[in-house]
C-alpha cells in the first residue's frame, strides 16, 4: 500500500512539472483586435472613443452593472485623462488612462485592470477614412505573467475579449450613426442659408 501512495505522489509531482513546464513555454504576448465600419465621419467616431464620458452610451461593460461607480478626472478627451471605475464581478475595477492621442487617426489608452486580477495592457482605437464612411479598429496588446499564461490554457482571450469588442463597436455604430444622421438636416441648413437668393 506503501509503495502505491508513493507512485500515485511521484506521478503527481510528475504531472504537475509537466504542467508548469507547458505553461512556462506558451507566448507571453497576446493581441486582440476587431473592425467595423461605420457610416459616420471620421471626426464624429474619433470624438466618440477619445472622451471617456461619451462611452456610458455604447461599452460594452457599461449595462453589466447599473450600481457601478465611474470617477472622471484630468481634461476629459485629452492626454491625461482618467476614467475609473468598480463595481460587481462582471465588471470589476480598474483605471484607463488617455495615453496619446493623434487627431482623428488614433487613441492610446493604458488600461490597469485591479480587480478581479491585477493586470496592464496597451488598449485604444485606430480611425481612417473607408470613402463617406470611417472604419475603426479596436485592439488590445499586452504581456501575461506566469499566472496569466495559466489562465490562457484554460480560456481563449481572442475569443472572450473579442465578443466584448464586437459588441462595443456594434454599439458605437448605432449611436455614431445615429449623430451623424442628425448632423445631416443642420448642414443642409447651413448650406441653404448661406446659397445664393
Amino acid at each position: 500500500m506503501k509503495k502505491v501512495a508513493i507512485r500515485v505522489g511521484l506521478g503527481l509531482a510528475a504531472l504537475i512539472v509537466v504542467f508548469l513546464i507547458v505553461v512556462a513555454t506558451r507566448p507571453s504576448a497576446y493581441q486582440v483586435e476587431r473592425h467595423a465600419t461605420f457610416a459616420a465621419p471620421v471626426d464624429l467616431v474619433y470624438n466618440h472613443v477619445k472622451d471617456f464620458r461619451t462611452w456610458e452610451a455604447w461599452s460594452p461593460w457599461a449595462k453589466l452593472d447599473p450600481k457601478m461607480k465611474t470617477t472622471f478626472s484630468g481634461t476629459q478627451g485629452e492626454v491625461g485623462a482618467v476614467y475609473e471605475w468598480e463595481g460587481n464581478d462582471d465588471v470589476g475595477a480598474g483605471k484607463m488612462t488617455i495615453a496619446a492621442l493623434k487627431p482623428n487617426e488614433r487613441v492610446d489608452i493604458n488600461l490597469e485592470f485591479l480587480k478581479p486580477f491585477a493586470s496592464k495592457t496597451d488598449n485604444g482605437f485606430k480611425v481612417e477614412a473607408a470613402g463617406k464612411d470611417t472604419k475603426i479598429t479596436w485592439f488590445m496588446r499586452g504581456e501575461n505573467d506566469f499566472i496569466g499564461k495559466m489562465f490562457c490554457l484554460f480560456m481563449d482571450m481572442d475569443a472572450m475579449i473579442g465578443k466584448d469588442f464586437e459588441n462595443g463597436l456594434a454599439n458605437l455604430k448605432k449611436v455614431t450613426e445615429e449623430a451623424a444622421k442628425a448632423q445631416k438636416p443642420a448642414d443642409a441648413e447651413v448650406v441653404n442659408a448661406a446659397a445664393p437668393k
